[in-house]
């Protein structure tokens, strides 16, 4: 019988007897029990000056296996070059290894990726001394198997990488940089999986990435609404960076990356059409409700008036059929509710819309006509026969307005140009920038982190998407609208004037006018000219 898997020299074939010492005997029981033991004698890293070397743990690095040991959820926010997923392949490797039939996975942004990670866990193993090996049965570039039953995979991140299966620890590394549809569906589709067993633990570990999943559930791990232990690592952490090495990153960066990458800033692009410094305060709400890509923040009221922007996709799992609800009653205009899907049929959308509008008090309804959204308005204009459709008429140069579908060039719903939606941006920006329109939904104000400068114009990042903030940028061009200012009776351009003025007189008049009680005798027109108040005791004829 070969004592080596496949003629490499470094691991331990299957059905190979071990000849035990007092001494290893020790060593074995003190790994078994102290995975930092373990890591520190047997764990090989290859460093990018020095090679192959002993696995030195920072202090973070330790604090980290303490709680992979202790808790199931861990989310670990890190900068780059910290180490972080060195530190969890290591605890994987002794979880596999001091434990029988548990399955393991390491996902990853990039199946490559996932393989490397792997890679370097396979080095770490044939390192190890062959009394404290197990028999290898596979060994390749996707999966290994052990001879005690544990077996680990890795794949890329995505809905049906651990789907029909059932896993002790899944790994996810660099989660930040999934795109979020594809976070959304691994969610539900492992969520079964997690919840099936009482001692899964699922390990997140990420650099930031603007606001996404990574993002949501950080902040809820940090504010007590989920289950996740949440580690935060500074880069001073780690020994050799200081103010000095921060210069010199900087230097051979920029601001922009360093914030990002190594500062942990969830915030990074200068190009968003919202300034970075807002979209960092604007914080997400849970729905009061959710159900079938409909999230809810406040239920409709009787004393209320809405307004929806629907959008609308061809329903084949790429862009999303997006709508938003708000209130209108007031300034600031809220976002209430809002309904995502990739999924419906633009035969079953506008249903949706009408049961939504009808909830929402018949809302006012403008509904994008670009694309398969003209066949969505005439189906509840003339099947469903929605009450509140908003219609658009064509003015030459002026372009669009919204009309009671009265007179020429009438059509249902809006169309987007790019006159439309230059608008629209910049009364957006101005009404989210000013606290004009409330936003509290995640998925939106995620968008909003990605709706950035291209082409002289504003649109979703590559692998990101923004049908939910056109629905913002529409609603935005419609509340200048004089036909809305009508409706509502707000002017939201009186209201921005208004408190830009009244912020003025308080920045001019710091301390206000102390009034001494004596009459001007002087004062000095628009032109400059002075001009003296006459006396009333002495009068003067001009004549």
């Amino acid at each position: 019988m070969a004592e080596t898997y496949l003629g490499n020299p470094n691991l331990k074939a299957v059905g190979q007897n071990v000849e035990w010492t007092e001494e290893s005997i020790q060593e074995y029981k003190e790994c078994w029990e102290n995975p930092q033991h373990f890591i520190e004698n047997y764990v090989k890293v290859v460093h990018v000056d020095k090679g192959l070397i002993s696995f030195d743990m920072y202090p973070y690095q330790k604090k980290m296996i303490n709680t992979f040991v202790n808790d199931r959820f861990v989310i670990c926010k890190m900068p780059r070059q910290t180490g972080k997923s060195t530190t969890i392949i290591s605890f994987l490797l002794h979880y596999i290894l001091f434990n029988e039939s548990v399955n393991c996975a390491i996902l990853a942004n990039k199946l490559a990726t996932a393989r490397e990670l792997l890679s370097r866990l396979q080095l770490a193993y044939e390192h190890l001394p062959k009394w404290m090996q197990q028999g290898v049965v596979v060994w390749n570039k996707g999966n290994i198997e052990l001879e005690n039953g544990s077996k680990i995979l890795a794949a890329a991140t995505s809905s049906s990488a651990v789907r029909g299966s059932s896993f002790n620890i899944i790994f996810l590394d660099e989660f930040a940089h999934v795109p979020n549809n594809i976070a959304d569906q691994f969610f539900t589709s492992v969520y079964p999986t997690i919840s099936s067993g009482e001692t899964t633990k699922v390990f997140i570990v990420s650099t930031p990435l603007g606001l996404n999943m990574f993002y949501k559930l950080w902040v809820d791990a940090e504010e007590g609404r989920n289950n996740y232990t949440p580690i935060d690592v500074h880069w001073s952490e780690v020994p050799g960076r200081d103010e000095k090495w921060k210069a010199e990153t900087i230097k051979n960066t920029s601001e922009v990356q360093f914030t990002q990458e190594f500062d942990c800033e969830f915030i990074g692009s200068t190009l968003t059409l919202i300034a970075p410094s807002k979209l960092r305060t604007m914080t997400f709400q849970r729905p009061v409700a959710s159900k079938g890509g409909m999230d809810i923040y406040e239920r409709p009221r009787k004393d209320r008036t809405y307004c929806i922007i629907a959008d609308s996709a061809q329903g084949k799992e790429q862009d999303y059929s997006a709508l938003s609800v708000f209130d209108i009653t007031e300034i600031p205009y809220k976002q209430v509710a809002k309904y995502r899907d990739n999924k419906i049929s633009p035969m079953l959308y506008p249903n949706i819309i009408y049961n939504i509008g009808s909830q929402y008090n018949t809302a006012w309804l403008m509904v994008e006509i670009n694309d398969v959204g003209q066949q969505v308005a005439e189906t509840l204009h003339f099947e469903l026969e929605y009450e509140n459709i908003l219609m658009c008429s064509m003015h030459g140069r002026s372009g669009q307005k919204v009309g009671g579908g009265f007179g020429k060039n009438n059509q249902l719903g809006i169309r987007t140009s790019k006159q439309l939606k230059r608008i629209g941006c910049a009364a957006l920006k101005e009404m989210i920038e000013t606290d004009k329109l409330i936003v509290p939904d995640f998925e939106t104000i995620a968008e909003l982190t990605t709706f950035s400068s291209k082409h002289n114009s504003y649109e979703a990042e590559e692998g990101s998407h923004d049908d939910l903030a056109m629905t913002l940028v529409i609603f935005s061009w419609l509340v200048q609208q004089q036909y809305f200012k009508d409706m509502t009776d707000l002017d939201i351009r009186q209201q921005m004037y208004k408190d830009q003025m009244e912020a003025l007189e308080q920045d001019m008049l710091p301390f206000g006018i102390i009034d001494s009680g004596q009459e001007e005798q002087t004062f000095t027109d628009g032109t400059g000219q002075v001009w003296e108040v006459a006396d009333p005791d002495h009068q003067r004829s001009y004549f």
